[in-house]
Order: C-alpha cells, then structure tokens, then sequence
C-alpha cells in the first residue's frame, strides 16, 4: 500500500540527489582538509597551531547540529539542507579570503562554518530513509552513506590541480581547495533545491503512522523523554562509540607508523584500506540490517571494533596495520548504518528530526574527544595503550547493549521490524 504513495521512480530519484549532493560536498571537504593542518601551520607560524581548525570544524558540526534537526522537524529536509549547503558555501569562500588575506583567526572560523555544513550534510542520510518505508529504510541509509566513497576519493585527487589552477592566477596553491570545495556545495545546494521534491519529510508523514494532531503540530515527546527508549540509548551509543574508538585508532595511527619509518606512502595506504573499510561495504550493511535487523548488526560492529583494537598494536607493519584498520572502518560502518537505522523508527516525524540531530552533536563531540585525547594516550602508552582504551570502550558498550536488549520488552518489536 505504500508503494503507491510515491512511485518508485520518484523515490528512486530522491535518494540518488541526495546521494549525488553529499558526494559533491563531500568531495569539497576532503580536499580542504587534506591540506588543513599544514595551511594552519603556515598561517600561524607554530607547528602546535595545526589542529586548531580541525577542533573548530568540529565545534562547527557539534553547534549546528540540533538546531537543524530541529528545523527539519518543523519545515522539512529539503530547507535544512540546503542552509547547511549555503554555510559550506559560506566556509569556503571564506577559508579562501583569509587565505589571501593571512588570517589565521578568520581561517578557524572558515573551518567552524564549513563543519556546521558537514553536520547537516551528514543528516541527509536520515532524508533518505524517510521516503522509504520501513522493509527498506536501512538500504536508503547504506545507500547515502556510501557516498563518502566519492568523496574520499574525488576530494584529495582535486587538491593538486585545484592548486595549479590557481597558482597560474598568482594565488597560493592552499586556495585551490577551498575554491573546489566552494563550488561543489553550491552545486549541492542547486541540486538540493530543485530536485529534492517532494519534500522527504513530506513523504514520511504521508508513509508514516502518526496521528492527525501528531502530523499538524510536529511536537511529539521531548529530547529527553526519547532518550528514555532503551533501543534509543542503543542506537545512540552505537552511533557515538563507534565513532570515538574509530577516531583513537584512526587518527594516532600515521604517527605510529612514522615512529617505526614507514614512508609517506605506506601510511597512504593503510588510510585508504581504512577509508574503504568505513563506506565501502555500505550498500551490503543496508541489506543485512534489513535481513537480520539493526540491533544484531550493532553487536557484530562492536565485536569487529573490538577485533581491531587488538590487532591494531600487534605488529608494525604495513599489511597488517592495513587490516586492522580496515577492520576499524567496517566496525564503524555497521554501528552507523545500524544504528541510524535504529533511530528512523518508533517515533513520529517532529520526533525524528530533533534526536537524530542530538545523536550528531554527540557523533561529533565523540569526534573531537577522540581527536583531542588519543595523543595524550599514545605519550603514555604507546600504541597498544591507544587500542586498549577503544577495546575497553567496545566492551563495555557491547555488554551495555546485551543487558539493553534482555530488559526492552516491548520495544523488541521495534528493534526486530525496523529496516
């Protein structure tokens, strides 16, 4: 009966501009950061200087995240997304005049702004899952996530020709970037605009269960009320556990591997079998979450994290680091398919918008907490010190949700139907 709501054409084209829009931005976003930390050396002038616009994009994502997901909430995806493509926009044409103008202040905020885009971007997985219905809001999911394969990979390979491009204007080569970035978001923000209708929140509330007053008023119960489900607490932690062990092992791994001489390329490398490793399989994700449900494939994810975080410190090269962190990458993509899928379901569409715009300013609090501590760890004890905070965190989190699951009565069905 649902299928006859919106035509699978249509549904079709709604996912595929929402997939092709977070591949643009994406796409910009790598090859800005690609570059960050040393444009933030060279503006400064101080080598201690080089994560101060990494930590500010993340306070951007963490700042603007609810606030947008609320929005959504009372005036739909499509208004959102396309304020967090104009903020990109915004960030980027920004990070290019401080560039110029030598602005290593004006260079944070740029990075603020293009992290509040970031953070809206992300949300429009949740976009896609709204014009589907439940059988197959995990593939929808899978499907947008799978995009950061384009970006990861178009956005560094953009760097080097974007600089040339504007080297031969007599600009520095660090504005390239942010030029690219600049036009794929408004590019994004085009696409969103005319071909993102109808609206996909539009479609959930016809598609959805709410009631009459529900669908009017778009009230629903409050954040913290939500946050009392426990296959929401489920989802949730999935969502930022996931993220943080990620963020441990991932970020402190290139300076272990220079620590024991490996080149430039090696490190390469074993990055990019990470990268694949987190979006690569997304679409295969999507289709086990439908077919075992989330809340089993968040406890696979966890036991692969946790299979990383071992592996992780016992050898030093290459092949191995790469599988390790390959493994990483997967552990992560199944927690965040599988628990954004959980958080589609079981509640009303004011609901949706507003504690899955929560759940990202948790995901990039994670981030940052993971960014800023795993340094501190890997001075104390080394690499394995590192792996054994995640383990400890995956364990604890995975017996959390054992216990979770044997206590949630009824709420096993939403768990087992959601998809």
């Amino acid at each position: 009966m649902h299928d006859t709501i919106v035509t699978t054409g249509a549904r079709r084209r709604l996912i595929w501009t929402l997939f092709v829009g977070q591949s643009l931005i994406g796409a910009g976003m790598f090859a800005a950061v690609t570059l960050m930390s040393i444009a933030a050396v060279e503006l400064s002038g101080s080598a201690s200087a080089a994560g101060l616009p990494s930590t500010s994009l993340l306070i951007g994502r963490a700042i603007s995240a609810y606030p947008v997901g609320w929005l959504m909430s009372r005036y739909g995806r499509r208004p959102g997304l396309v304020l967090g493509y104009a903020l990109a926009v915004l960030g980027f044409v920004f990070g290019a005049a401080t560039l110029i103008m030598q602005s290593f202040i004006g260079f944070c905020l740029a990075a603020a702004l293009i992290g509040m885009g970031r953070a809206v971007s992300d949300q429009s997985r949740y976009a896609a899952a709204d014009v589907e219905v439940p059988e197959r809001k995990a593939k929808a999911i899978s499907t947008v996530v799978l995009a950061g394969v384009v970006g990861a990979i178009i956005g560094p390979l953009l760097v080097a020709p974007s600089g040339e491009f504007v080297e031969r204007r007599g600009f520095d080569a660090f504005i390239g970037p942010y030029v690219v970035g600049a036009v794929l978001s408004l590019l994004a923000l085009l696409l969103t605009e005319f071909l993102l209708r109808p609206d996909p929140m539009s479609i959930a509330r016809t598609i959805g269960s709410d009631t009459t007053d529900q669908k009017q008023n778009d009230i629903g119960r409050s954040v913290r009320e939500i946050l009392k489900l426990r296959y929401v607490q489920v989802a949730v932690a999935a969502l930022v556990i996931g993220q943080l062990v990620m963020t441990l092992i991932m970020v402190i791994t290139p300076l272990h591997m220079d620590d024991h001489a490996h080149s430039f390329q090696s490190i390469s490398l074993v990055i990019m079998a990470h990268t694949i490793g987190m979006f690569a399989p997304s679409a295969l994700t999507g289709r086990l979450v439908n077919r075992f449900g989330a809340y089993l494939i968040i406890l696979v994810g966890a036991l692969i994290l946790a299979i990383s975080a071992i592996l992780a410190p016992l050898s030093n090269e290459m092949l191995p680091l790469a599988f390790a962190l390959f493994l990483l990458g997967l552990g992560w993509n199944f927690c965040f398919i599988a628990g954004s899928s959980l958080l589609t379901v079981g509640l009303v569409t004011g609901e949706e918008g507003r504690i899955q715009g929560a759940s990202e300013v948790l995901v990039a609090l994670a981030s940052g907490a993971g960014s800023l501590s795993t340094g501190a760890i890997f001075a104390g004890g080394g690499m394995t010190g590192v792996s054994m905070v995640g383990l400890a965190l995956t364990l604890a989190f995975g017996v959390l949700a054992v216990l979770a699951n044997q206590r949630r009565g009824l709420e096993q069905s939403l768990v087992e139907h959601q998809g």
